[in-house]
């Protein structure tokens, strides 16, 4: 395939805030009983599909068109890697069932629970992976197209966990490992030529994961943490510099 643009990415402070609300939220949603892999469907309307949302970009780039395309490149990537990953090791893989956008509160549902607005998750149940196509589209806007790849990259990465069958015993290691995951699904591809990074967007990818640690004096073993700043942020270089070894992945 052709290697994806890589954009210029900018300041976060705009959607620091909403990042920090919804990204440590990234794959909490679950549901018993899970279906992956075997053609399970989401609890969703048919007429829930979306296209990316329209809108005149002010400088001509990161328009609706290229988001949707970045949008495609990250969930192809993420598939051929852990594909090759799965073939090397002998193992029969299955990519997810679905992508899906949404636009309202609740519009879809996993395991009986909506999902809310400023969010992206993996379900199980169903074996999709569903965000908010307004609110993806403006943090892609403003920070650029590695935050796609990065946001594909970790819910990806819970699907694995799921066709692994890896349950950590608290979410915060669950949610670390899907970093590190992440973090070797980008750096991996990158080193094949899959993708292509410019100058300055590890450091900016940096920031975003800055932002959107847990607030301090978070326990660690709350159900629904995700770690400190410095915590995922080892987690995703971790993965990005020594590929799946430090991941614990098995």
């Amino acid at each position: 395939m052709p290697v994806p643009r890589r954009r210029r990415l900018v300041d976060l402070a705009p959607l620091a805030a909403a990042l920090a609300a919804a990204l440590v939220a990234l794959g909490c949603v679950s549901a018993p009983n899970s279906q992956a892999g075997q053609g399970g469907e989401p609890d969703r309307p048919a007429s829930a599909t979306r296209t990316a949302p329209a809108g005149d970009d002010p400088d001509g780039t990161d328009t609706p068109a290229e988001f949707k395309a970045d949008v495609g490149d990250a969930e192809r990537v993420a598939e051929a890697y852990w594909r090759k990953e799965f073939k090397e090791s002998g193992l029969q893989f299955e990519p997810v069932a679905q992508l899906i956008a949404y636009e309202e509160e609740g519009e879809v549902s996993c395991g009986g629970q909506g999902l809310g607005l400023n969010n992206a998750a993996y379900c199980s149940a169903g074996d999709f992976i569903a965000y908010d196509i307004n609110w993806a589209f403006a943090a892609f806007r403003q920070i650029g197209d590695a935050f796609i790849f990065y946001l594909l990259g970790h819910e990806y990465a819970h699907a694995i966990q799921t066709r692994l069958r890896i349950q950590k015993e608290f979410t915060i290691e669950q949610e670390l490992q899907a970093d590190c995951m992440a973090g070797a699904y980008i750096g991996d591809t990158e080193r094949g030529g899959t993708l292509k990074l410019d100058d300055g967007d590890l450091d900016e990818l940096a920031k975003g994961l800055e932002a959107v640690g847990d607030e301090p004096g978070q326990p660690w073993f709350a159900e629904g943490a995700h770690g400190s700043a410095k915590q995922r942020t080892r987690a995703f270089d971790s993965g990005y510099e020594r590929s799946l070894d430090p991941c614990g992945v098995s």
